[in-house]
């Protein structure tokens, strides 16, 4: 393993209410001086994998939702930022009913994955939620969100769509139908 790079320096260089960006320069351990900067994240994040019983098998349920990023609706899964106090499982729980209107019985964490490591400080809990039933709660969306059911066993398809874009999401519908699978 190598040794992790030593930091000569670190300094705030702009702050939002969300994020808070950090100018880092690090001495490798072969005397490489580098200057980075990296994003630094607030919270912890849940993405939701729910599984539901439908006419084609087993389905995943998806969101419509705006991307600002992007300026269009993009599907995807539920997700959400982890609130003070709370465990994955309550916060994708808490997600799945304020996005989707669905409360899961069963939840089960499936990996912890991380965006952009070389300069960004966020780690996502994927989580595997099933036994659902209808449930909504007031969150925090400005607008409700289309609700979408597609057969896993379709997956290809589903990610072929051109609003079918988040990695995220992409990346734990696969986890999850291999989960699944090898059940």
């Amino acid at each position: 393993m190598p040794t992790p790079p030593k930091i000569l320096k670190r300094e705030a260089v702009c702050h939002s209410r969300l994020f808070k960006v950090e100018a880092v320069q690090l001495q490798f351990s072969n005397g490489v001086v580098r200057d980075y900067e990296r994003l630094l994240g607030q919270h912890a994040a849940v993405i939701i994998v729910p599984i539901i019983e439908g006419a084609n098998g087993l389905e995943v349920v998806l969101v419509r939702e705006y991307g600002a990023g992007l300026d269009r609706y993009e599907l995807a899964l539920p997700k959400g930022k982890v609130d003070a106090g709370e465990s994955f499982e309550q916060a994708a729980n808490r997600e799945l009913q304020e996005e989707a209107g669905f409360m899961a019985a069963q939840l089960t964490p499936l990996k912890c994955m991380s965006q952009s490591p070389s300069y960004m400080q966020h780690s996502t809990q994927i989580v595997l939620a099933e036994q659902l039933t209808p449930s909504w709660l007031e969150g925090d969306e400005p607008e409700p969100m289309d609700v979408e059911h597609y057969p896993l066993s379709d997956l290809n398809a589903l990610i072929a769509k051109d609003d079918m874009t988040e990695a995220r999401s992409i990346a734990a519908l696969f986890l999850a139908k291999a989960y699944l699978e090898a059940r």
